[in-house]
C-alpha cells in the first residue's frame, strides 16, 4: 500500500522547486545583463574603430553633443547612425526569430528559412528593377512583401488546423519560389539596377541615416511590449495547441498576435537594413545556450542578434583588405551553423 507523502517531504520538494526557479531566474538575469553589456561595448567599438580611430573620451563627447574637431562629423553623422541601426535591426531580427522558433518548437523556424525575408527581397527587387522606385519607396515595398508572405504562409498552413511542420514546409516552398522569381528579375535587369538590388539583398548598413532609423525605432517601441506581454503564451505554445488550451491560452488569437507582431518587427528591420541573413536564425539558439531552459528567450535573443550584427559589421569593415556588407559576414557564419544543426537534428531524429 502506497504511503502518503509526509508534510516534511512536501516542504522539501517545494523548497527544491523554488530553489531551481531562483537559479534559472538568476542565470537568465546574469546572461541578459552580460549580453546587454557586450552590446554596449560593441556599440562603442563601432563608434571608435574605423579608418580613423577615436578615443572613448572623444566618442562620449560627440554623443553628448559637444563639438569635437573631426570626430563630430565622422562619429556623429556616419558611425552613430550606422551603429544604432545595427543594434535596432539585430535586436528586431533576434526577437522575431526567437518568437517563431519558440512558437513552432523548431530551430529551423526562423524568418530566413520560412521565406519571409525572401518575400521582402522579391518585393524590393521588383520595386527597383520593374518600378524604378527610390530608396524610401523600396523599403516600403519590402515591408509590404514581408507582411504579405507571412500572411500567405499562415493562411495556407492553417487549413484543417494549425500544424507547425506544415507551416515550416510551406514557408520553405514559398522561399524557393520567391528566390527563383528574384533571380529571374535580376537576370533581366539593367546593370545599374542589378547593383542597387544586390546591395539591398546582401544586407548592408551603408548609408544609414536618422530618417532611415525612425520607422524601425517607432516599430520597436510599439511592438516590443506586445511580444513581451505575450511571452507566457509563447512559452506554452511550444508544447502544442492542446496543452496551451488546457492551460488557458486562447491559441488561435495568441498565435495570430505573435505572428503579426514579430513579422511586422522583422519587416521594418528588413526595410531599414535589407535581409541580414541568418541573424534571426542564430540568435535564438545561442541565447538559449546562455540562458538555459525554462526562461523566456525574447530579450536575450534580441541582445544576441544586436551583438551579432555589431560584431559582423566590425569584422566586415575592418578585418579584411576590402570592406564587406554585414550580410555577407553573417551569411558566412550562418551557413555552416545551419548545416551543423541539420546534421544534429538528423542524428537525434528531431522533426518538429
Amino acid at each position: 500500500m502506497d504511503r502518503a507523502p509526509a508534510a516534511g517531504e512536501g516542504a522539501v520538494s517545494a523548497a527544491l522547486v523554488a530553489e531551481g526557479r531562483r537559479r534559472r531566474l538568476r542565470r537568465r538575469g546574469v546572461a541578459t545583463v552580460g549580453l546587454a553589456v557586450a552590446v554596449l561595448i560593441g556599440f562603442l567599438a563601432m563608434l571608435m574603430v574605423g579608418r580613423t580611430f577615436y578615443g572613448i573620451d572623444e566618442v562620449v563627447r560627440v554623443v553628448l553633443g559637444e563639438p569635437v574637431p573631426g570626430a563630430s562629423f565622422t562619429v556623429g553623422e556616419l558611425r552613430l547612425p550606422r551603429a544604432t541601426l545595427a543594434v535596432l535591426a539585430g535586436f528586431a531580427f533576434g526577437i522575431a526569430g526567437a518568437t517563431f522558433q519558440t512558437m513552432l518548437g523548431n530551430p529551423l523556424a526562423s524568418p530566413d528559412i520560412l521565406g519571409i525575408s525572401s518575400g521582402a527581397g522579391a518585393a524590393a527587387v521588383f520595386g527597383i528593377v520593374v518600378l524604378g522606385l527610390n530608396e524610401s519607396a523600396t523599403s516600403a515595398f519590402a515591408l509590404i512583401g514581408a507582411l504579405a508572405t507571412a500572411g500567405a504562409i499562415f493562411l495556407l498552413s492553417n487549413r484543417g488546423g494549425f500544424v507547425g511542420t506544415r507551416f515550416i514546409l510551406i514557408g520553405i516552398g514559398l522561399a524557393a519560389m520567391l528566390q527563383s522569381i528574384t533571380s529571374y528579375m535580376l537576370a533581366r535587369a539593367a546593370e545599374w539596377d542589378i547593383q542597387r538590388a544586390m546591395q539591398w539583398l546582401s544586407g548592408s548598413l551603408n548609408g544609414a541615416s536618422w530618417e532611415q532609423l525612425l520607422p524601425l525605432a517607432l516599430a520597436t517601441c510599439a511592438l516590443l511590449p506586445v511580444l513581451l506581454l505575450g511571452s507566457r503564451s509563447l512559452e506554452l505554445l511550444r508544447f502544442g495547441s492542446d496543452t496551451a488550451t488546457a492551460l488557458g491560452v486562447p491559441v488561435t488569437w495568441a498565435r495570430l498576435v505573435l505572428i503579426v507582431a514579430s513579422v511586422a518587427l522583422l519587416a521594418f528591420a528588413t526595410a531599414s537594413s535589407g535581409p541580414i541573413m541568418f541573424v534571426a536564425f542564430m540568435a535564438g539558439p545561442i541565447a538559449a545556450r546562455l540562458v538555459g531552459p525554462g526562461s523566456s528567450l525574447l530579450l536575450p535573443a534580441g541582445c544576441t542578434g544586436a551583438l551579432l550584427v555589431l560584431l559582423a559589421d566590425l569584422a566586415g569593415q575592418n578585418l579584411f583588405g576590402e570592406r564587406y556588407p554585414v550580410g555577407v559576414i553573417t551569411g558566412v557564419l550562418g551557413a555552416p551553423y545551419l548545416i551543423l544543426l541539420l546534421i544534429r537534428m538528423n542524428r537525434t531524429g528531431q522533426t518538429s
